[in-house]
This record gives C-alpha cells, structure tokens and sequence, in this order.
C-alpha cells in the first residue's frame, strides 16, 4: 500500500494546520503522512494547539511553525495533496507543487482569533479539532481507489462539504 504525503496550510501554521498534522499522522499512520506549513509562517506554534496534540498522544516537539517554502524545495518530499485549511491561504497565490497532487481546501474558523479568557479559547480549539478530526477520519476511511486522480479530487470536496 502506497503512504500519501498530504500538506496541510494556512496562513500563519500556528494552529488549524498544525492540528491536522498531527491528527493525520496519529491516525492515519501507516496510510499517511502528514505535513503542515504556512504561507507566512508565525514561527510559533500556539500552545493551545500543541495540546491538542498531546491529548492525540503526538509529540507535540514534532510540531514546528514553517513556510511552503520547504515542501517546493530540492529534496523535499513529494505530496500526494495539499489541502487549505483557513480561508486567506485558500485564496492566496500557491507556489508550483511538484508532481500535480491533489488540491482542497477544508476551511476550519481560526481557534487563535477567539477573544476571551481561557475556557473560551480551549473551546475554540477543541471545536477547531473536532471539525478536522471529523475530516480525517473521512480521509483515512477512504478506499485506496478514491485516493487517486479525480477520484480523490472529488472524495477531498465531499469530505468538506459533509462536515462543516
């Protein structure tokens, strides 16, 4: 069985991609491989986030805030998708993915722009992860036929619209 790379963006990969990331790679370990980067990177990851993480038994120290830049570099992996998931990376102009992989864009409101004291922002993160994690687990149940072309197109633009 061939292992997906998949990379997951957002504008700043402090939280939402972040999240997926480690999500992807408790759950679908085996199948997938999961990435996460930022168009313009904060350069930190939100504690909150990292938490997330370690309640999914990831490594939270496996979780660094960084830029597309890496994934279009020489010897960097090849992904199989790239997949959006805030709104402002979704519209932003992508570099040129080697190897054509498969595009979506799974919009997850931003858990970091939630005002208010802490309950209020660990609800925002737990709904944020809630969502994404109802997108995974779509993914990762998907068959090995429906991970490919437009088939996969097609399954990533169901998975969105069935969980938002």
């Amino acid at each position: 069985m061939k292992i997906r790379n998949v990379l997951f963006l957002c504008t700043g990969n402090s939280a939402r991609s972040l999240i997926a990331e480690a999500l992807l790679n408790t759950l679908g370990a085996g199948r997938f491989r999961a990435y996460s980067a930022g168009s313009h990177p904060s350069g930190q990851v939100q504690l909150l986030a990292a938490d997330v993480a370690v309640a999914l038994g990831y490594d939270a120290t496996r979780l660094r805030s960084k830029s597309w830049d890496e994934f279009v570099a020489s010897g960097a992996p090849a992904m199989d998708f790239i997949i959006t998931v805030c709104d402002s990376a979704a519209g932003e102009a992508c570099p040129f993915w080697p190897g054509h992989p498969v595009t979506a864009h799974w919009g997850v409101s931003d858990p970091v722009a939630v005002q208010g004291d802490e309950v209020a922002r660990r609800s925002a993160f737990r709904r944020a992860a809630a969502t994404l994690r109802r997108r995974v687990e779509l993914l990762i149940a998907l068959p090995e036929a429906r991970l490919d072309g437009l088939a996969a197109h097609a399954s990533l633009q169901v998975i969105a619209k069935a969980t938002r």
